[in-house]
């Protein structure tokens, strides 16, 4: 076996990972669909018979050969009626979005600025050869300022930071939009656990923070959290997305997002819209719940609980389940200490969510 004894030793450090087919007997506070809309039938439904109106039902090729449909230009132009933006792109992932914002935006003579805490994907995409990135310490804007005091010479200064982190559940600090208030600043917002969770609108941190958009800021968000279906897209003003369709490889090689997730991520959209009042009560409910029971402040739906132990995690992840719950056993390398991660889904009941808070406080006493 050419890797035996790597998965050795990931299993003694406890960093073994399995896939795990999920059971919907368990009640999910693992997973990212925060508001519950991946059990929303009449999403599902309605989406089915709107797509079996059309001639076709996939997307067929990429967006620049043939592969563009109504469908896609008509959800782009609802994310960008919602949030305040000039144009908008959809693409596969989240992942692949990261990626194609890094390697198209930084240039030769560039420098990235980027969250130490930003997304794997982000700092994957960091690694490639033209990339100058400079990391900063988590939410430290005056190190932000610093380094643009040491790198003054940089053509461009692109930052990259979270909406809400995804580990930490914390939201990300707001002087950093006064920060890139200059003209060769561009500024990537990675929102994929904010988009649909914060914000008057519940259209995330620019939102949350009333924030008006301007030329150099970049939106990122998921569709596969709180929109319940798969993909992502990137908001930004005309002239940054026109350039993104002619240089990020995802974006001109990759098939179109399919017309089923284009199109469920589009109704998502109109009813997070449409019930956005009752959303938020729901969201500040379970914020309440998990401040009471185990004194976490959420700025989102995610809360970290430190354990610093891999085995630890682990037990603990198998006794919850054994008791009915799922959540997120989190280890290294994702996270610098081992964690439990608890969801606050809408999709689960106000009551669940207490009594696993309750189970998880009897857990660690014991």
């Amino acid at each position: 076996m050419l890797y035996a004894k790597e998965l050795k030793a990931l299993k003694r450090a406890g960093r073994y990972r399995t896939r795990e087919v999920v059971n919907n007997d368990i009640l999910d506070f693992a997973s990212n669909d925060y508001l519950g809309l991946s059990h929303n039938k009449e999403l599902h439904t309605s989406t089915c018979q709107e797509l079996s109106q059309l001639p076709l039902h996939s997307s067929k090729a990429s967006l620049l050969v043939n592969g563009y449909h109504q469908i896609h230009q008509d959800f782009e132009r609802a994310l960008c009626e919602a949030n305040g933006f000039e144009e908008g792109v959809i693409l596969g992932s989240g992942f692949n979005a990261n990626i194609a914002l890094i390697e198209a935006l930084v240039r030769k003579g560039d420098a990235l600025f980027m969250d130490e805490k930003y997304h794997a994907s982000g700092v994957l995409a960091s690694n490639l050869r033209h990339v100058e990135v400079h990391f900063f310490a988590h939410n430290d804007m005056q190190e932000l300022k610093n380094l643009f005091l040491k790198f003054p010479h940089a053509k461009r200064k692109i930052v990259a930071v979270e909406g809400i982190y995804s580990m930490d559940g914390d939201i990300v600090n707001p002087d950093v939009f006064e920060i890139c208030k200059r003209d060769d600043t561009v500024l990537i917002v990675d929102e994929a656990h904010s988009s649909g969770v914060i914000g008057d609108n519940l259209m995330g941190v620019y939102d949350f923070y009333n924030i008006k958009i301007q030329p150099n800021h970049i939106k990122m968000g998921t569709l596969g959290k709180a929109y319940g279906s798969f993909g992502a897209f990137i908001l930004a003003s005309e002239h940054i997305v026109e350039y993104l369709i002619n240089r990020a490889k995802p974006i001109i090689y990759a098939t179109s997002l399919s017309l089923y997730d284009t199109l469920l991520a589009h109704n998502s959209l109109k009813y997070i819209v449409q019930n956005k009042e009752e959303l938020k009560t729901e969201i500040k409910l379970r914020q309440k719940i998990i401040y009471e029971e185990l004194g976490i402040k959420m700025d989102a739906l995610i809360a970290p609980i430190l354990i610093d132990d891999n085995k630890k995690v682990i037990e603990m992840k198998r006794e919850l389940y054994e008791n009915g719950f799922a959540i997120g056993a989190i280890r290294q390398p994702t996270v610098p200490k081992a964690i439990i991660r608890v969801i606050a889904r809408v999709g689960q009941s106000s009551d669940e969510l207490r009594v696993l808070c309750q189970k998880i406080s009897t857990i660690m006493i014991k």
